[in-house]
């Protein structure tokens, strides 16, 4: 299940990605020359832009400009904010270093068990690599002859900030360079090597003077010697410590090897990327770009789908410390989310600006998204999410809770009845639908926005009905009652908004967001919300993929599983591993192949598209959502509930179900014949009955029985365990499904015939 790589690699998206949250690496090269590209994750320009054009800009204004038909004055302020080179995350450096004569890389592995980078060698020689998951520093070990030379090499692309060339030094075996930055700011890439037996040792660090004091040559010194001396050995068996408790979390089986690889991958993301005490993961991680150029989009926060999609992958694999890592991170924000709030939309409570900086700051970008404040609603259901997985009372009380109603207060002021008596927002949008044209410009509310708003509050009410505020749960969900029904079709087809339908291919699957992720809409629901489902999805697929990213694909397959079409779901995620990943597994946006799963075929990389292929496969495994969002109640535990037929055998250890209950299962002949659920608290549990009529064989008292669950009342940490026979044998495979616009083919995908009529848009901002 490693990543292997052959040699050479010759571009810096493509190498072997390492890291410890605070700092990244990427490990490539070819012939005798190897190269680590270096990261920090809080290295940042936060300067706005020249003249910052957005500062004394308001929302109020903003609608007076929508509704004067001024959008050209919109952009001038907003895209003019975006469009210069900060601010931005800029990229630390790289280490570079010559092998021996008569030495050259073959290949390269990314050992995940110990995230470590391997560097084959000849003869059986491999230098190894890693980045210390308990302190913020890398090491690299080369055996045999010493390396000829070691660099240290400065990114040229801060010269586009203005900044100065760097400071050179260098004592003995170390050498470092002290880069001056924005706003009196500095950071220093140190290094120094060592002889050690028959190897050299290399350490290599980043300080930066925001974080580690005015002495960035002293803190760095400081961190390599110490690494030195203790040893290659020593630091890599507290690393390796790390990570083995890491991967105890969870575990999955299943019979897809190419799926498996790439799950495991993206979940050592979270190990690599998401780490406490340092910044969550923007668009790149802490893989910033090493190609001369300031990162694509900036590297920046955006809220309107990524940093959301990048943070649903940790919940049913039990990478609380991981999603924390977001959820703290934007709960220390509050001070810059009210200012926003206060200074923007002029209303009390907190908002977010969807195109974010480090500390929190807008920086502009298509208006219709880039300063839509619902998008922090949908930030919110994070929070939801990880309580409702974790149970954790003091998160709910002192984070959870707290942050998503002020975000609420904020949104619920700018909220007026309209003449219908409806609440709605004074401007609307759906992203990135028509782009940054006045008609992205919709009549509130967009389908998006009343998801994303009804989401929100119907949390908030659970939240503050499980903290014992029955008035402020009443509140919301009063709020709530006003917002008025989905816009749909004659025929039930969802739509942009009540005056526009989507008739055209796109890469943001806005109008199902009450699908997935949010279940507001399911199909366990009313007939009503069945229809809609059952309406819309095909019309998403008549529309066709030509303006889809790759994260649209595994957007719909995470979608399609929890509405149990587990063939589709497949394909999906299959089209998406043929398609829109580079080598080294990161999500390319555009479609690599160019065969015909998108008319993109632009090559830069976000990872929030990896991550969804994570949730994909939870939803393939594991679903465990209530009946009715926002109702307090907690919903039967599904096991294996969107299993495509092909994959006959599978497994899992301590998934997460919400309620905190940490499920194990095993599935033989496509069937489950085994179970365990240990307790995650006291209280009413509820299994469903999926098991094809086959009685299971229960560890302790029988349960009772509701419909097609069985019911158990337990105590925290109590284990329940069943078996079921195996079938006999493999069942049929299901009829082939008639293929509609984006077909599957079974496992392996084929380019979709796609009928829909390409759109000549420019590349999207996001």
């Amino acid at each position: 299940m490693n990543l292997k790589l052959t040699a050479p690699i010759k571009t810096w998206d493509e190498a072997v990605p390492l890291g410890n949250g605070l700092l990244g690496g990427l490990l490539w090269g070819e012939g005798g020359v190897l190269r680590l590209s270096l990261d920090r994750g809080d290295l940042w320009d936060e300067r706005p832009a020249p003249g910052n054009p957005l500062a004394g800009f308001t929302y109020a204004q903003m609608v007076k400009l929508v509704a004067a038909g001024d959008n050209a004055g919109i952009s001038k302020i907003a895209d003019g904010a975006y469009n210069g080179t900060h601010p931005t995350k800029i990229p630390a450096g790289r280490l570079e270093f010559d092998l021996a004569p008569g030495q050259a890389v073959e290949s390269f592995e990314l050992d995940l068990a110990t995230a470590t980078g391997r560097m084959q060698l000849a003869a059986g020689v491999a230098v190894e690599a890693f980045f210390s998951a308990v302190t913020p520093v890398a090491l690299v070990r080369v055996p045999g002859v010493a390396p000829r030379a070691l660099r240290l090499l400065a990114p040229e692309s801060v010269k586009k900030l203005g900044y100065p060339d760097p400071v050179r030094g260098a004592d003995g075996e170390a050498q470092w360079f002290v880069q001056p930055a924005a706003a009196g700011t500095s950071y220093c890439i140190y290094s120094a090597q060592r002889r050690v037996g028959d190897a050299t040792l290399i350490a290599t660090t980043v300080a930066y003077s925001a974080a580690d004091g005015p002495d960035v040559v002293g803190a760095a010194r400081q961190r390599v010697e110490a690494a030195l001396a203790a040893g290659y050995a020593a630091v890599h068996a507290a690393h390796t410590a790390w990570w083995r408790g890491f991967w105890a979390k969870s575990s999955i089986h299943v019979p897809d090897a190419e799926v498996m690889r790439h799950y495991l991958l993206v979940q050592y993301f979270y190990g690599a990327a998401s780490r406490t005490g340092a910044p969550p993961i923007p668009l790149q991680g802490v893989w910033t770009a090493d190609a001369g150029e300031l990162p694509p989009w900036k590297g920046d926060y955006h809220h309107d789908l990524n940093t959301q999609m990048t943070y649903m992958g940790y919940q049913a694999s039990g990478r609380f410390d991981e999603g924390r890592v977001f959820l703290d991170f934007m709960h220390g924000r509050l001070p810059a989310l009210r200012k926003f709030a206060r200074e923007f939309l002029e209303t009390p409570g907190a908002a977010v600006p969807a195109v974010m900086t480090l500390a929190g700051a807008p920086m502009g970008g298509w208006a219709q998204y880039s300063l839509a404040p619902v998008n922090g609603a949908w930030v919110g259901h994070l929070y939801f999410l990880h309580w409702r997985h974790t149970r954790d009372e003091d998160f709910l009380r002192g984070t959870g809770y707290p942050w998503c109603r002020e975000v609420g207060e904020a949104l619920r002021a700018l909220l007026r009845p309209d003449a219908s008596g409806v609440l709605v927002l004074p401007l609307s949008s759906s992203p990135e639908a028509f782009n940054n044209d006045m008609r992205a410009w919709l009549q509130p509310n967009s389908n998006y926005d009343l998801m994303c708003l009804r989401m929100l509050f119907l949390g908030n009410a659970e939240m503050a009905a499980e903290l014992g505020d029955p008035a402020a749960a009443a509140g919301w969900r009063e709020t709530v009652a006003r917002l008025g029904p989905y816009h749909v079709t004659g025929k039930n087809i969802l739509k942009l908004n009540a005056d526009e339908e989507l008739d055209f291919s796109h890469r943001h699957l806005a109008t199902l967001m009450g699908v997935y992720p949010f279940n507001l809409l399911h199909v366990e629901g009313s007939a009503r919300d069945r229809a809609i489902i059952a309406a819309t999805i095909p019309d998403i697929d008549r529309l066709g993929v030509i303006e889809w990213c790759g994260y649209s694909y595994t957007w719909m397959a995470a979608l399609r599983a929890r509405i149990n079409e587990p063939e589709a779901a497949l394909w999906y995620l299959k089209a998406y591993l043929r398609a829109f990943i580079l080598r080294n597994g990161f999500h390319a946006n555009g479609d690599q192949t160019k065969t015909g799963f998108s008319s993109l075929h632009y090559r830069p990389f976000t990872l929030e598209g990896n991550f969804l292929a994570c949730a994909a496969v939870h939803e393939m495994l594991l679903q465990s959502w209530a009946a009715d969002a926002g109702s307090g109640g907690w919903g039967p535990i599904r096991i294996f509930p969107a299993m495509p037929w092909r994959w006959h055998e599978a497994a899992f250890t301590d998934l997460v179900a919400e309620g905190g209950h940490r499920v194990s299962a095993r599935r033989e002949n496509n069937a489950t014949t085994w179970l365990r659920v240990v307790a995650g608290a006291a209280g009413k549990l509820r299994i469903r009955d999926n098991f094809g009529g086959r009685i299971p064989q229960w560890n302790g008292t029988a349960p009772q029985r509701s419909g097609d669950d069985f019911i158990f009342t337990v105590a925290a940490g109590e284990v329940l365990e069943a078996t079921l026979p195996q079938p006999a044998k493999i069942p049929p495979a299901p009829p082939a499904t008639p293929a509609p616009a984006n077909g599957w083919n079974g496992e392996v995908p084929i380019a979709p015939k796609d009928p829909g009529v390409p759109m000549p848009v420019p590349l999207p901002p996001m």
